[in-house]
């Protein structure tokens, strides 16, 4: 239980990422039965086997919901009972443990009720509805709106018009991918595209309404907006945002093109919300990630200013040569326990704890060293974009560019935490209880997996067409698992700085992730753009990490 305390706040950021995907699968299903396959059916070819597909994807989301849900609330009945030493009665009679148990109800009726012909009755979509009204409901109490003092009923209000229209636009995109794949005859797709174009602008409506309001409340200032956590993710999320639109204005063309009865292409518009579905999720985990930091306005002091930001940024030649590791802080302090053990006939005690929860202390050797490792990745990175470049262009040997993955992978896995094995004290499997020690870790396994796999690809060891999309999900996935990284460091305004440069890494991910996706899915012209697109994307994360500065 102890561990479980440690690595909590992570897990609680991943869990509810999950739930916020599956609710928003759950009620984007809902709302794209009730309000477009199911009054469309009976004019599309195949309709009613459509329905069955649609019915039977939103039944499994509402599965992931119950699941995702149940896993969130015993971890945070867990942990309360843990620390708190409160009796399991008294725990489930607060307000996370309610209303956990209202969406598990919900989403269990859901999955139970969307079963055989059960739309066809008009009470049955009436009930199926409602319930999605309690399940969103539900969700606004474990937002910061419910915790606030004023304006309470306005923003829970906002919060769930917010999660409303990330369900109708986001939420349904997978259900609209699902049959646009089983849609042939022309007047088919005209039908649902457009009105799924429809169902769309409604989302974003409601979307843009909602964040603008939540930012006026929930960040109040522009300093708020680039000086703190919560406005830095506000704007990664913003970033993301912007490009769901542009995805979605070239799939809204398609449909208009489709409505006039002219040529479209139809394979643009799927491929584009296959690319709508992952940024959108990542969105989703962002979300999450705001629920564990304080809105920008209650943050009055540590906040970084713009001078501050240009300080750091600064430009300076990159760390190339690193400090000893005797010189780093947790070294000279084993050493001198160690000397103090020796002195007394004693065995020495440990300097850190792995998940204690105690912020290891920090030096300027520490700042070096980690700067130095962010620069000499930073160089990998950037010769992985430039061979990729090369491959593309034709040149044979280039196209072993994946093996620096690896070597990237070996790099990061010996510095990036020096007080654990193998140049620290610390031993491995101890060390997991550590929550960014975890979070490296799962970083270089995935640059294990998705550089195997590449290189496989590209040398024609893995022959199999989906083993090509391994690379494109992973590098998307490590983009969005680098906005809900954690940074253990007790200066304040050190971590938001960190966090500043961390943040376009992300996005940069992201963007490389689904462009290369696109470049293998698209074919023409547009997958031609996209495999220029990513490879320039791996250079920009170079350029950043070059960049990068703790002090």
């Amino acid at each position: 239980m102890a561990l479980l305390v440690d690595i909590f706040g992570y897990l609680s950021v991943i869990l509810h990422g999950l739930v916020i995907v599956a609710q928003s699968m759950t009620l984007g299903g809902l709302l794209f039965l009730l309000g477009l396959l199911h009054p469309l059916a009976p004019r599309l070819a195949q309709g009613g086997a459509l329905v069955q597909r649609a019915q039977r994807l939103t039944r499994w989301s509402a599965t992931g919901l119950l699941l995702a849900e149940l896993a969130t609330t015993a971890l945070q009945v867990s942990v309360l009972m843990t620390t708190v030493d409160l009796p399991f009665t008294n725990v489930m009679h607060a307000s996370f443990a309610v209303s956990g148990g209202v969406k598990m109800l919900c989403a269990l009726v859901i999955a139970v009720g969307l079963r055989g012909s059960v739309l066809t009755s008009g009470f049955a979509r009436a009930t199926l509805l409602l319930i999605g009204i309690i399940e969103l409901a539900a969700a606004t109490v474990t937002t910061h709106a419910f915790a606030r003092l004023d304006d309470n009923a306005l923003l829970m209000l906002v919060e769930g018009l917010h999660q409303f229209g990330a369900a109708i636009w986001i939420g349904a995109i997978p259900s609209f991918v699902l049959v646009l794949r089983h849609l042939e005859d022309r007047e088919s797709l005209r039908l649902v595209g457009a009105r799924f174009s429809r169902m769309s602008m409604l989302g974003v409506a409601c979307i843009l309404l909602s964040g603008i309001t939540m930012c006026v409340f929930y960040i109040g200032d522009l300093p708020g907006f680039y000086g703190t956590a919560y406005g830095v993710m506000v704007g990664a999320k913003i970033a993301m945002f912007l490009a769901l639109l542009a995805l979605g204005l070239g799939n809204l063309m398609v449909t208009e093109r489709l409505r006039r009865g002219g040529e479209a292409p139809v394979m643009r518009m799927r491929r584009f919300a296959e690319v709508e579905i992952g940024i959108g999720f990542t969105i989703f985990f962002a979300a999450a990630s705001l629920t564990s930091v304080p809105p920008a306005i209650d943050l009055t002091t540590d906040r970084v200013s713009l001078h501050e930001i240009a300080q750091r940024n600064a430009p300076a030649w990159p760390r190339l040569t690193s400090p000893d590791h005797d010189t780093l802080a947790i070294s000279q302090m084993q050493a001198a326990l160690d000397r103090d053990a020796e002195r007394n006939h004693q065995v020495a005690q440990s300097a850190t704890i792995p998940g204690s929860g105690v912020l290891a202390p920090r030096n300027a050797e520490d700042i070096a060293w980690s700067e130095y490792n962010h620069h000499w990745a930073g160089i990998f990175v950037l010769l992985i974009g430039l061979l990729a470049l090369l491959s593309r262009g034709g040149v044979g040997w280039a196209k072993h560019w994946p093996l620096l993955f690896l070597a990237l992978a070996g790099f990061l896995l010996v510095r990036s935490d020096p007080e654990v094995w193998p140049m620290g004290q610390e031993g491995w499997w101890v060390a997991w209880r550590d929550v960014e020690v975890a979070q490296h870790r799962c970083f270089v396994l995935l640059i294990i997996l998705f550089g195997t796999f590449e290189w496989s690809v590209r040398t024609g060891r893995l022959r199999n067409s989906h083993a090509a999309l391994v690379f494109p999900l992973l590098v998307a996935v490590g983009g969005a698992m680098l906005l809900t990284h954690s940074h253990q460091i007790s200066n304040v305004k050190d971590q938001m700085l960190i966090e500043l440069t961390h943040t376009p890494l992300a996005l940069a991910g992201v963007a490389a992730g689904w462009a290369r996706w696109l470049e293998l899915r698209l074919p023409g012209r547009g997958g031609k753009i996209a495999g220029y697109v990513w490879p320039a994307c791996f250079m920009l994360i170079g350029v950043i990490l070059l960049w990068y500065r703790e002090a």
